[in-house]
């Protein structure tokens, strides 16, 4: 499944938990962590570590079976 996600026009760029938050791919935050933690998220085709990995417009967040697309 794919998602477009969009920023807001005065938003350079949305943490990667926040971003798993606001598309409802997790309940909370603290879920949100361990599944970066544990390698379980890709941005841009490669596994992502970083929480707080700034994602811009044009990154391509993959978890599970969903791609999420930031406009």
């Amino acid at each position: 499944m794919k998602i477009q996600f969009p920023l807001h026009k005065e938003q350079e760029y949305i943490h990667l938990i926040q971003l798993l938050k606001a598309t409802n791919m997790v309940d909370n935050g603290a879920l949100a962590q361990d599944l970066v933690i544990e390698g379980e998220v890709k941005v841009n085709g490669e596994i992502e570590y970083q929480k707080r990995k700034k994602i811009r417009r044009g990154n391509r967040v993959e978890m599970w079976d969903v791609e999420i697309e930031i406009i």
